[in-house]
């Protein structure tokens, strides 16, 4: 794993813990790795790095040394998500939630992963049964997918007590001046005058439109022509 040279296997290290498959061979494991990587987080020289750092932080999680864990996580100069992620971790482990979601939210930085620590905010929330706070604060934020329907179908499916309208009005406000990249959200949940609505007032992709006239040219065929005209308008 330290010689692959291109991270290959750097996945491998994140989990080194789970893969050990016992405590006691997890335990041998971070008793080797905690001295060189409190070495590495305490080296004066900037630009140190050990790749065992994530195969340590790992196995002290699965061994149960919690504060151990924290304590090293407090050594980098800089925070990473990478790192800290551990740190929610142990912090749930001992049952201290609201401090794990306000050590996430320590975590944000210049390059961190702001989605994927909403997402773990975004977890812990739902877990303690607070899931407005979660949807308000987390939910339309840790939405992620390949396209504006997917990411809609990920806030739905979590929040299913959510009308699907609303849901829907609250993504669209996340992004202004990006409406009409929501047409097909609000087609598919059958809401045709809003989906008009939202190509009308920002660009929606030409082919949406010209597809959207020739599906629904027999069974919606006033969408239909709306959204022909929208095309013909872009």
């Amino acid at each position: 794993m330290a010689d692959d040279g291109v991270e290959y296997l750097s996945p491998v290290g994140d989990r080194w813990g789970e893969i050990c498959a016992s405590v006691e061979v997890a335990g041998r494991w971070d008793n080797d790795l905690v001295s060189p990587l409190r070495a590495c987080w305490t080296d004066p020289n900037p630009g140190g790095y050990f790749h065992g750092a994530t195969a340590c932080l790992s196995c002290l999680l699965v061994t149960g040394r919690y504060e151990e864990l924290l304590d090293l996580l407090e050594l980098p100069r800089y925070p990473s998500w990478h790192y800290r992620h551990y740190g929610v971790e142990a912090l749930l482990a001992l049952g201290r939630k609201a401090e794990a979601v306000q050590y996430a939210e320590a975590s944000r930085g210049l390059i961190q992963p702001d989605s994927m620590i909403d997402q773990a905010c975004e977890e812990i929330l739902i877990s303690s049964g607070l899931h407005e706070e979660a949807y308000q604060r987390y939910g339309l934020n840790a939405a992620v997918g390949n396209s504006y329907i997917t990411r809609f179908r990920a806030v739905a499916k979590r929040y299913p007590m959510k009308e699907p309208s609303e849901i829907l009005a609250d993504l669209i406000a996340t992004a202004p001046g990006e409406e009409g990249k929501w047409f097909a959200t609000a087609k598919e949940l059958e809401l045709d005058e809003l989906a008009l609505e939202l190509a009308n007032r920002n660009h929606c992709d030409p082919k949406t439109l010209t597809r959207a006239a020739r599906d629904y040219l027999d069974t919606a065929p006033e969408f239909a022509l709306g959204s022909a005209r929208q095309r013909c308008v872009g």
